[in-house]
């Protein structure tokens, strides 16, 4: 496995490691059906009294799948895993910003400063990623949205991380979500973990 800092050229690929318990929902529009489909049988399977249910439960998949193509989404993963009757609902998106979206600049510190100065309320700094290198670290507190999150009226927490892809100046955004505020620092610990698995390819 090569480190970010031994690419001379930039990398064709990245791969991470996810948990068992998520599943990953294709964003290109010709397989994206099929996925849904495929997620709604599973987080509603034994409840045939919950069509109306499963209907918004799916069109909130379309318009999250539709929205994370357009902002340059690669890959989007759902949390499926549960404690108990609990559900650990929680989300990563994948992108690469259009370059037009972006300062032409890899330097992460420069990044940091500039969101910081933007979100000052926010936990802002710079990680090292074991494989990947150092990245930009962005955890916030953000107020529900019912309407667009199936009626959730708790907080979300989301991490981002903005990587600098090697011998490029582009970045790569792992954007991780969870609506799960009782258990939030447990789930950055995770978010922070999968983040790690990062490396280029």
């Amino acid at each position: 496995m090569r480190t970010a800092d031994q690419f001379s050229s930039p990398p064709t690929d990245y791969n991470v490691v996810v948990p068992d318990g998520w599943f990953q929902l294709q964003l290109d529009p010709e397989g994206r059906d099929r996925g849904i489909l495929a997620l709604a049988e599973l987080t509603f399977r034994g409840q045939d009294n919950a069509p109306h249910l499963k209907k918004q439960f799916m069109q909130d998949l379309q318009r999250k799948a539709r929205d994370a193509y357009q902002v340059g989404g690669t890959e989007l993963y759902l949390s499926t895993m549960a404690v108990g009757p609990v559900p650990l609902a929680s989300s990563l998106l994948i992108s690469v910003p259009g370059s037009a979206e972006w300062p032409e600049t890899s330097d992460t510190t420069a990044l940091a400063e500039h969101l910081a100065d933007q979100r000052r309320d926010d936990e802002i700094g710079v990680a090292e990623l074991a494989a990947a290198g150092r990245a930009v670290r962005h955890r916030r507190r953000e107020a529900p949205d019912p309407a667009a999150q199936l009626g959730n009226t708790l907080p979300t927490t989301t991490l981002t991380y903005y990587v600098p892809i090697p011998a490029t100046t582009r970045w790569l955004l792992l954007n991780f979500s969870t609506p799960v505020d009782q258990l939030a620092d447990r789930m950055v610990e995770l978010f922070d973990t999968v983040a790690g698995t990062l490396h280029w390819a």
